[in-house]
């Protein structure tokens, strides 16, 4: 899932597939097929597998061997140019928020105020809240330290506390404006953003609620995975940390939430002054960028938690520098996957899907989420799955009431998360942050997703009943 603010918002170029129909299809298929056999057969290091993927099927898909070597490479710089700074400014602020006892801070609050039974319910909030104006894989990063720690100083099961943040990071992603996502097929539907903010609220809420807090028992049985060994604190190695120096409450919530306030006040500025050329507003546009409100975030909790935590010069180099080497697998492997997904769409094979399902003749808002669904399935973006889906509809749109026109967003929104698996870098994000095989990324990961995309699709089609 790549930020949609380092994707153009134009339309999309126009792909030409380069092979036949029934070629694009078999070649992907294999591709699929033979990456996940060397990495739970073979037990091969995903990058590597996502390597010999990417390639095979490009290359299988009738793209010259030069030609899948670029969409390769494109894709992977893609990545790592975009939700790799992302995942690196994010390791460091979350080091720092460890080491400084902010993580302690605000991880003691949740769990003292909320009862072992209430926690998912407690995350699933936090997540939706985090979720509202950011990335996935920003708020991923950034709440990966209390994740992890609320499970450790818990005792609950990691899935019980993780699978109902990445509920309400994923929900919101898709379904709530002003993220990004929806603002996409607002602009090209031209539907009301009022209309499509309420019944976004309206449906994700239910759609947090299945996919987050009641899924989360079934994917605790279904994934007994340990708590990661990360951001390991002195309270967690049993130290006495009663009379160790932390930043307060608001200050550590405080450094969580600057990226939320600064992205969120770039999205408000887009939708409701999109023609400023005022000096205001390049402002807000530039520090409302997520590598630059990461970056701000860093420096800010440098001297705030730093001091806090009264860490001097050294202690805080200690941090940041500590932090980079655990994640460098990480990077590789979300790379590598966003470069799988950058030869998929550089084959053609979404604008295959594209076709077939247009001449099917079903219902317009059914039509538009699986559209989103095919595309997102083959492309392992939720970006162009919307952007598509969107682009597609948009003539049909022009015929429908305002009220349904927002549902088609919606719609489409809920189509563009459909099951995230090994073309999507989030897929792997989360599988290396949280330890889990691919097997068990597949039954909690991706039966998340398929769980906000269904619910989402449900409630579009029962608001539409009453609208």
């Amino acid at each position: 899932m790549v930020p949609l603010s380092l994707l153009p918002m134009a339309d999309p170029a126009p792909i030409v597939p380069v092979g036949s129909d029934a070629q694009l299809i078999t070649a992907a298929l294999i591709g699929f097929t033979v990456i996940i056999v060397l990495i739970t057969w073979l037990k091969v290091n995903p990058f590597l597998a996502l390597t010999v993927g990417a390639l095979g099927v490009g290359i299988g898909a009738g793209m010259a061997t030069d030609q899948a070597l670029t969409s390769f490479a494109t894709g992977f710089g893609s990545t790592m140019g975009g939700v790799g700074v992302l995942i690196a400014l994010g390791a460091m602020f979350g080091k720092l928020l460890a080491d400084s006892g902010g993580a302690d801070r605000v991880v003691d609050t949740l769990v003292a105020r909320s009862s072992p039974r209430a926690l998912p319910w407690t995350m699933g909030v936090v997540g939706a809240v985090i979720g509202l104006p950011m990335f996935f894989e920003i708020g991923l990063v950034l709440l990966i330290p209390v994740i992890i720690l609320v499970a450790r100083r818990s005792g609950v099961a990691l899935m019980k506390i993780a699978i109902p943040t990445l509920a309400g990071l994923s929900a919101m992603h898709g379904l709530v404006p002003p993220h990004p996502g929806p603002l996409i097929a607002i602009d090209a539907l031209g539907a009301n953003l009022g209309l499509t903010l309420a019944f976004g609220v309206i449906i994700a809420i239910p759609t947090i609620i299945v996919a987050g807090p009641l899924f989360s028992g079934f994917a605790a049985k279904w994934a007994p995975v340990p708590v990661p060994d990360m951001f390991v604190t002195a309270e967690d190695q049993g130290e006495d940390v009663t009379r160790r120096p932390r930043p307060s409450f608001i200050a550590a919530l405080a450094s969580i939430l600057l990226p939320v306030v600064l992205m969120m006040a770039k999205a408000l500025a887009a939708v409701f002054a999109p023609d400023s050329t005022d000096a205001w507003k390049g402002f807000i546009d530039f520090i409302g960028t997520p590598t630059i409100a990461l970056l701000i975030t860093l420096v800010f909790g440098i001297f705030v938690l730093g001091a806090g935590g009264k860490m001097n010069r050294t202690s805080v180099a200690h941090s940041l520098e500590s932090s980079l080497p655990p994640i460098a697998a990480i990077l590789l492997v979300v790379g590598a996957g966003g470069a799988f997904k950058q030869v998929l769409i550089d084959t053609g094979i979404g604008e295959v899907i594209t076709r077939a399902v247009l001449e099917s003749g079903i219902s317009v808002l059914l039509l538009g989420w699986l559209v989103a669904v095919l595309v997102r399935i083959a492309t392992g973006s939720a970006t162009i799955a919307t952007i598509t889906a969107a682009g597609l509809m948009t003539p049909v749109a022009a015929t429908l009431p305002s009220p349904e026109v927002a549902l088609l967003v919606l719609a489409i929104g809920s189509g563009s998360v459909f099951l995230s698996h090994v073309n999507d870098a989030g897929f792997w994000l989360v599988k290396q942050y949280l330890g889990t095989s691919l097997p068990q990324t597949f039954k909690t990961w991706t039966v998340l997703e398929c769980l906000i995309s269904v619910v989402g699709l449900v409630g579009v089609l029962l608001l539409d009943l009453v609208v």
